[in-house]
């Protein structure tokens, strides 16, 4: 399993010399920079998030989403950065998936490349089963607000036996539950949770399986340099269970 770190424009970034280590990582399209995509270069996996609901949801309340231009500009990074792996825009409750649809196609076209689908209850078991038909990869959404609750985790292997019964990868998008990690077969998924930990003031430690987290704080660090200190620490023990995932989950 590839553990991807991602959140890492998220504040206090870490020294420039330290994301090298990083072997897996998710970066959103829509805070990403030049600087950044130079560092996650050195990432030996690297996914690319849409961003969209973000883009979404700091426009100003009444004005037009134009998505298309969005798009463009998301092909555009694509293409510059040569990215392999990518996820489409799953705004389906914001514009239905017809439209969703015709955005994925747009970015096909544009790019030559397929984006990786992410499937959300709304679309149903025979759309999950034409998405591992379509794609090499896919992707399981609403896990991070709960649309997918930690009881219905239960189901995951019969996503993820799909997508494998049909040669295709499947990624838990925000997937961080430990128990759910080394429980659940799948090819790759994402994190925050070390962003967090600095955050809050908490630390993260790798016990040589998976990470246990200590709570060092009560709320928001005030101090930058302790801040900067504590993300350091989470990065690297999140990299030793990252390297441990690769090989053992």
């Amino acid at each position: 399993m590839k553990v991807c770190l991602a959140g890492y424009e998220q504040g206090l970034c870490l020294p420039e010399n330290d994301f090298s280590i990083c072997d897996s990582a998710l970066q959103s399209f829509y805070t990403v920079s030049d600087k950044t995509m130079e560092q996650m270069k050195t990432c030996s996996f690297f996914l690319a998030d849409s961003g969209a609901f973000t883009f979404m949801n700091n426009t100003k309340k009444g004005q037009n989403v134009d998505f298309d231009a969005y798009v463009d500009k998301y092909i555009q990074f694509i293409n510059k950065w040569d990215i392999k792996y990518f996820f489409e825009l799953d705004i389906d409750v914001v514009v239905g998936i017809e439209e969703v649809e015709r955005l994925r196609k747009k970015i096909e076209d544009g790019t030559g490349k397929k984006p990786i689908p992410v499937w959300h209850k709304s679309r149903g078991k025979e759309y999950f089963l034409k998405m591992c038909r379509d794609y090499d990869y896919v992707a399981i959404g609403g896990i991070v607000t709960k649309e997918i609750k930690p009881k219905d985790y239960r189901y995951f292997n019969w996503f993820i036996d799909v997508a494998h019964s049909n040669n295709c990868k499947i990624h838990g998008l925000g997937l961080t539950s430990m128990n759910a990690l080394t429980k659940y077969r799948f090819d790759s998924v994402d994190s925050t949770n070390w962003v967090g930990g600095g955050r809050f003031g908490n630390l993260f430690y790798f016990n040589g399986k998976q990470i246990i987290q200590h709570t060092a704080g009560n709320g928001h660090l005030k101090d930058d340099i302790h801040y900067r200190e504590i993300n350091t620490h989470n990065f690297q023990e999140w990299v030793k269970f990252q390297k441990y995932a690769e090989v053992h989950l």
